[in-house]
């Protein structure tokens, strides 16, 4: 821990994370959410404007204060009742069955134990409950994947943690969840930074 990572990067990232491209999958991934929901990364607060007027409250889990600080003005101009529970994902200080529907943006490349993270998750939902994510990872042509094992250290070091190599799909199913929906493909930029899975699963 130290200035970068505590005062700088947050801020990079609230402005890297802020383009119009991944705004348009924000909004397509929040589609369908209801009722109180558990964000685990809320990060800057840069999902707030795109959840659906049927959610009722929003449980937000985010580790940086920096990132906390930078979302109070999307928060004050947001109805929707929001509080912050927790800081990792590997321990959510939520009971069991209890939210109806979990969310993740870019997450899961920076969550230390993503596994773990993941059974919590699973924890925490009712029966009938939704996990919708949009991460990006392992990419699905070997001759990228290669060099993004080959650049994952060097990223995870400028990057805070954020590994570009993760299986996503693999880790979801791994956990037990049941996936429903899954949209696989590449955004603007490098292919080794983009590949990107978006889709919903349930408990």
């Amino acid at each position: 821990m130290g200035i970068y990572s505590d005062h700088i990067l947050p801020r990079i990232i609230d402005k890297v994370m802020s383009r119009e491209e991944l705004s348009v999958q924000r909004r397509d991934s929040l589609k369908g959410l209801s009722g109180e929901i558990l964000e685990v990364g809320f990060g800057s607060g840069l999902n707030l404007p795109y959840y659906p007027k049927e959610v009722i409250k929003i449980l937000a889990l985010e580790p940086s204060m920096t990132g906390k600080r930078l979302a109070q003005k999307r928060i004050a101009s947001c109805n929707i009742a929001i509080e912050f529970v927790g800081l990792t994902g590997e321990e959510i200080p939520l009971d069991d069955s209890s939210v109806d529907a979990v969310l993740t943006s870019w997450s899961l490349c920076t969550i230390p134990d993503p596994h773990k993270a993941l059974l919590e998750m699973k924890r925490v939902l009712r029966p009938n409950g939704v996990y919708h994510f949009t991460e990006h990872g392992l990419s699905d042509i070997q001759s990228i994947t290669k060099w993004q094992d080959f650049f994952n250290p060097i990223h995870k070091m400028i990057a805070g943690g954020c590994h570009i190599n993760r299986p996503i799909k693999d880790l979801i199913l791994n956990a037990g969840f049941n996936i429903r929906k899954l949209e696989n493909f590449y955004m603007e930029g490098s292919k080794i930074m983009t590949y990107t899975y978006k889709g919903i699963a349930f408990k």
